[in-house]
């Protein structure tokens, strides 16, 4: 990690977290704030760091790796530019919960813990921007520990898979992941082992469900996946 010096190039209100923050308070509560570059792969927190600033992404990507009881290794999602991540120690002051991990060269604004306080007690909108991102997170680890909890792994393939999805452009009812995610990213992500994903990506290619095209996987039926996400759902997985 190289440190860098107090912000002065780019104000907390460039990011929409702070967007309601008046120029006062923007300026003074930036200039408590620094940068620090992380080369690829460089780890930013691990489990159990007793730190409690909020980080926010000025460039840059990375992945967000949660560790359950059993010690195994879940990948929670990634995070880009504009994201923030280190809220909850900042708010319960409690030990880090995952591992963050820049996935290529990354620059971030760090936010002490003091700082992100007073800011969330004198800015009602900022702390309301706080909850909606924090609600929208939830629901997305609700829906993620149900998968987990009622559908086969197949199912929940499925399911990731049309989660890192975007639309095809000139492709109507078309889906694409660029880059193709690893096989192994994918079985960290629904919690199984690698061969699980392997046969059951081969059996969808075979079955012209999904397409392999130079840097990307195509979800090429999605009337068909979807169909059968909502069969491992009646069925309870």
């Amino acid at each position: 990690m190289v440190p860098g010096a107090n912000l002065r190039m780019q104000h907390l209100s460039a990011f929409s977290l702070f967007s309601a923050l008046a120029p006062e308070a923007d300026k003074r509560f930036s200039g408590q704030c620094s940068i620090s570059d992380f080369a690829e792969n460089e780890l930013v927190l691990d489990f159990d760091d007793d730190t409690h600033d909020v980080f926010l992404i000025a460039t840059g990507q990375v992945r967000v790796i949660l560790r359950i009881a059993t010690g195994r290794e879940v990948i929670l999602g990634e995070m880009g530019e504009g994201a923030f991540f280190g809220e909850l120690a900042a708010i319960d002051g409690t030990r880090r919960s995952a591992n963050i991990t820049a996935m290529v060269r990354t620059r971030l604004i760090r936010v002490p813990q003091a700082v992100f306080v007073e800011i969330l007690r004198e800015s009602p909108d900022v702390a309301l921007e706080l909850m909606r991102t924090m609600s929208a997170r939830i629901r997305g680890l609700n829906t993620r520990l149900a998968e987990h909890s009622f559908l086969a792994a197949k199912y929940r393939l499925y399911s990731e898979l049309i989660r890192l999805s975007r639309p095809r452009k000139g492709h109507d009812g078309q889906r694409t992941i660029s880059p193709p995610p690893v096989q192994q990213d994918l079985a960290e992500r629904i919690g199984c082992r690698r061969e699980v994903v392997s046969r059951e990506i081969a059996r969808l290619e075979r079955e012209q469900i999904i397409e392999r095209t130079r840097g990307a996987i195509v979800l090429a039926r999605m009337d068909e996946l979807n169909r059968r996400l909502t069969e491992g759902w009646e069925r309870g997985g």
